[in-house]
């Protein structure tokens, strides 16, 4: 017996031990991540300065920012920082729920491959074959080619519409038909191009493949999603509700805009529900890519099937697969889609084949920039190779020819609301600082070449045209501007 009672202590001290070993390793994983966030470029020679998440928050005017992490095919940490709703002062933790944007879109494509692998759907037959009240017009582009469900996925079936702008709460809530039919606040989604004959994002297309879930399945797309693939996966604190049901307002956090302003009613409503209306946490979405990483593992009754996960996982035009963006090849194979809603920001990266992924969510307009800061920290710390500063080396220019580039610029046209768009260039401490006062802005150039400039904070690059008596300026390789002569 005293034998037995030793046998069970020990036991329990290693148990113990394990955990607080466990314990160690997150929190130096948190601080090293919550101390270590990277810039976007790095001077040759400096120093790295690693930056602290609260602070990068407060800069970019980000409330709330939520993380998680998986190592190994299991959630090795998740944390919320900041807060949810300034209104009532609720905390980001790992159960409040952020509106996903274009996240959406590869949840909810599992939606249509589930009815592709119970042989509801063919993945490469005309959908209008499942589509009932609702068609898709037919044109010139449709009489060869015809949108799939393959080609709606991929982003290559010829669809309009980008993306979609959501519905304050006073407005007026469409149906998926009138979003069709361009009775909301967006056009008419219709064919434009050859299906199949090119790629091109389309929020559109996905809200075409929403309609065909609804009408093959028989029920409301986040019925559907509820049902069959959130609740099977494990994610409890996730919804396609739109609007949302009061049931999840308490956990549910506001938006932000880039001014770090509280949106009017809290957020937008998305009736385009697998383009943009997914409620989730960075937990949940963990637990989509342990799925798929468990499936192509060899899990057997996974949501799909480990032949269709494969097929899902194939690259198609401009390196899309069914439902994600793919990067990388074998067993560097990365899953990984963006998400941007009115007032939230996220990513999802995740590796196919080694078990590991990150997802951060944001609930404000200026999130993007401080996720880059974060996925670099974490793809430096767990040296995943995903996301890395670039790195420029700066000269001095004299400050006689510095001084020969200062002055006024006119963007060379109109832009609307504003008219003569004109940028103010001055010269301080042998840099070029440039004054926009048409959206606050300030940007500070360190000289790559006599001529050539770059915003070391976020990494626009600026090139100084002289030609003759003239003066100008491209920035970003895209917008032209010219000296205003005095």
């Amino acid at each position: 017996m005293k034998k037995f009672n030793l046998i069970v202590v020990i036991l329990i001290v290693i148990v113990i031990s394990c955990k607080n070993e466990k314990n160690i390793n997150v929190t130096s994983d948190l601080n090293a991540i919550e101390n270590g966030l990277l810039p976007s470029i790095l001077v040759k020679g400096d120093s790295i300065k690693h930056i602290n998440l609260l602070d990068r928050m407060e800069h970019y005017k980000v409330p709330g920012v939520s993380i998680a992490i998986v190592e190994n095919g299991k959630i090795k940490w998740a944390k919320g920082y900041g807060t949810a709703n300034t209104n009532n002062g609720s905390k980001v933790d790992t159960k409040t729920i952020f509106q996903a944007g274009s996240i959406s879109k590869p949840l909810a494509a599992l939606s249509a491959l589930k009815l592709v692998e119970n042989g509801s759907i063919d993945i490469n037959e005309d959908v209008n074959i499942y589509l009932k009240e609702w068609k898709i017009p037919e044109s010139n582009f449709t009489q060869v080619e015809k949108v799939t469900l393959r080609r709606l996925l991929t982003h290559t079936a010829g669809m309009t519409v980008h993306g979609f702008p959501g519905y304050q709460q006073t407005d007026t809530f469409p149906s998926i038909s009138e979003v069709l039919n361009g009775n909301g606040n967006t056009p008419k989604i219709f064919v434009d191009t050859i299906p199949g004959s090119i790629w091109r994002y389309s929020g559109g297309g996905y809200t075409v493949m929403e309609k065909m879930v609804e009408d093959v399945s028989g029920l409301p797309l986040d019925e559907y999603m509820s049902k069959n693939i959130l609740q099977v996966i494990g994610m409890k604190n996730s919804t396609y509700q739109q609007p949302l049901g009061f049931e999840y307002h308490s956990n549910a956090s506001a938006a932000y805009d880039s001014d770090g302003k509280i949106i009017d009613g809290l957020w937008h409503n998305y009736p385009e529900q697998a383009a943009a209306g997914l409620w989730t946490t960075p937990t949940d979405l963990a637990k989509y890519c342990i799925e798929i990483q468990q499936i192509l593992a060899g899990k057997e009754n996974g949501i799909l099937s480990k032949e269709t996960i494969g097929e899902m996982l194939t690259k198609h035009k401009n390196n899309w697969g069914l439902g994600p963006s793919l990067q990388w090849e074998q067993d560097s194979l990365i899953f990984r889609h963006r998400g941007k809603n009115a007032g939230f920001t996220n990513n999802l990266i995740s590796f196919a084949n080694r078990g590991n992924a990150v997802i951060v969510m944001t609930n404000a307009d200026n999130g993007g920039k401080l996720i880059g800061e974060i996925l670099r920290a974490v793809s430096s710390y767990y040296n995943w190779g995903i996301s890395n500063p670039k790195v420029v080396e700066v000269i001095e220019v004299e400050n006689e020819k510095l001084n020969n580039l200062v002055g006024k610029y006119l963007l060379d046209f109109q832009v609307p609301d504003i008219g003569d768009y004109i940028i103010d260039i001055e010269m301080k401490d042998n840099k070029l600082f440039v004054t926009d006062s048409n959206n606050g802005d300030t940007n500070v150039l360190n000289a790559l070449e006599e001529l050539k400039f770059i915003d070391l904070e976020n990494g626009d690059e600026v090139l100084f045209q002289i030609g003759g008596d003239n003066l100008g300026i491209l920035w970003n390789n895209r917008f032209q501007f010219y000296k205003i002569k005095k």
